[in-house]
């Protein structure tokens, strides 16, 4: 019997969301996924310049909000990049990034990123091997070597088509320097002053790698995303996806200890083991729990207090000791002060033989609405109705959400050191720089560097922020000292280092 729940659950996983689409009748559209992609221009040689579609890998960190020049390198062994590369691929200063080029197969996606990175690489562009519409690069299975890709892929890659691909590998193997820009400024839109973003998590602490980023995420996000709360820049959401178990099945034992409301709301065993620890509808009652502390929260006009349950619950409360029960609970929404009254009747009851409001809007919402696809991918975060795509971690995705405000409209906590991209420390990131006061017009912000001319105490220096910066005093419209110093200094001394 338990193998039959094995393949039943793998059954039920893959039909999920056809079921959700065919019962649903108020949702009209047909739920699909949406492949999240950026643009990648070819900006030489001259005859292959153009702009690309690329599909965003799901591990590692997309650059949000900004671009990347690199130069396609193609290896002349290892071309699959499912093995360790004997050579280097890392940039030397003052040369462009590399960007890898390998091709589809043999191995996952994340395995042929990972060579690239320890070999140096600064991106990847994976080739298709068949003619079809560009899909999303993700994990097809969870295990202990899977984890390591998640936790530490951290450069960005993209899926190109096959034909692209080849015209690519044509022009390398021709002895053409190849440069192209991998753009992801347009991959969050920004419709107004206010970013709107939904996580789609979980409560279970024992899925494995994927859980413990989960939980690892939501403690270092917390802080970022509570003040664009408060300060009214954003708007959060989390949602949990259930699934509900085939009328068939609504009888068997499995599904009465993974579902609740007979069968209408499901999650798998946490330990995918039915005989020991916590059950798969323990589960969906904490999922309904924090939804339910969102809504009071919200009521309160306080709802980044989720933030704070959901962290606390995952310290006080972990399944490994026993503690993931209402009891736990209730002893964190106390210590928040939320009212556990209001929290208990917007749970409603978990026998009733009826649909829970709550739960039925949760799996309404899986399926995609205008340009976001269907929720497939546990857990996903949507910013501005888009699927993030990448590492859950707090320095990616708070680039992603700060990618989503216009130019000059964005927070203070998207201009912290928090989300920095470091170009300055390489070269100057190209920047003038006076050598002897190491004044620089190099600064980093989330969307990569840019170069002006830095205001010095109280000096505005003047200029292109590449070759030259002058301090002109503001009140005196004069040359300051420390500009007449730079202006007598050789040109080579004052030009970017």
């Amino acid at each position: 019997m338990g193998g039959f729940w094995v393949s039943w659950r793998r059954l039920l996983g893959f039909v999920v969301v056809v079921l959700i689409v065919l019962m649903s009748a108020a949702i009209p559209a047909v739920g699909r996924f949406v492949v999240e992609k950026n643009s990648l221009m070819v900006t030489a040689p001259s005859d292959m310049r153009g702009k690309h579609d690329s599909a965003i890998g799901n591990f590692g960190i997309p650059q949000y909000g900004g671009s990347m020049s690199g130069t396609v390198v193609y290896p002349k062994d290892n071309q699959m990049a499912c093995d360790e590369f004997s050579s280097s691929f890392r940039n030397k200063p003052g040369a462009m990034p590399t960007f890898l080029l390998v091709d589809r197969g043999d191995c996952v996606f994340a395995k042929k990123v990972w060579n690239a990175q320890n070999a140096g690489a600064s991106a990847v562009l994976v080739v298709d091997n068949t003619n079809e519409p560009l899909i999303t690069m993700d994990l097809p299975h969870e295990d202990d070597e899977a984890a390591k890709y998640i936790q530490n892929v951290t450069i960005p890659s993209a899926l190109i088509d096959k034909k692209f691909g080849q015209d690519l590998k044509k022009a390398v193997a021709s002895g053409e320097m190849v440069n192209v820009n991998l753009d992801w400024r347009e991959a969050v839109p920004h419709p107004d002053e206010r970013v709107e973003y939904e996580l789609w998590t979980n409560s279970n602490d024992e899925c494995g790698a994927k859980c413990d980023m989960l939980m690892e995420f939501t403690k270092d996000f917390k802080g970022a995303a509570q003040l664009l709360e408060k300060g009214g820049f954003s708007q959060f959401t989390p949602h949990y996806i259930t699934w509900y178990c085939p009328e068939a099945f609504l009888l068997s034992k499995q599904c009465k200890s993974q579902c609740i409301n007979h069968g209408r709301y499901c999650a798998p065993d946490p330990e995918q083991d039915f005989s020991t620890g916590y059950d798969g509808k323990d589960v969906v009652v904490e999922n309904l729990r924090q939804l339910c502390v969102f809504r009071i929260a919200n009521e309160s006009k306080k709802p980044w207090i989720w933030w704070d349950y959901v962290t606390d619950f995952h310290i006080r409360c972990p399944m490994k000791e026993k503690k993931y029960n209402k009891e736990c609970a209730d002893s964190v929404i106390k210590s928040l002060g939320l009212d556990a009254n209001k929290i208990g009747k917007c749970m409603g009851d978990p026998n009733e033989d009826a649909d829970n409001p709550i739960l039925k809007e949760e799996q309404d919402a899986q399926i995609g609405k205008g340009s976001r696809g269907d929720v497939t991918i546990l857990p996903t975060l949507v910013v501005n109705n888009r699927q993030y795509r990448g590492k859950l971690e707090k320095k990616a995705v708070l680039k992603a959400i700060c990618s989503g405000f216009e130019e000059t409209t964005e927070p203070a906590a998207c201009l912290s050191d928090d989300i920095e991209t470091n170009e300055c420390l390489d070269n100057n990131g190209g920047c003038w720089k006076d050598k002897v006061s190491n004044i620089t017009a190099c600064k980093d912000t989330f969307r990569g560097r840019v170069c002006e001319c830095p205001l010095f105490n109280g000096v505005q220096f003047k200029g292109d922020g590449y070759s030259h910066c002058e301090g002109i005093h503001p009140l005196l419209n004069v040359c300051t000292p420390m500009c007449v110093s730079l202006v007598m200094r050789p040109v080579d001394d004052m030009t970017r280092e």
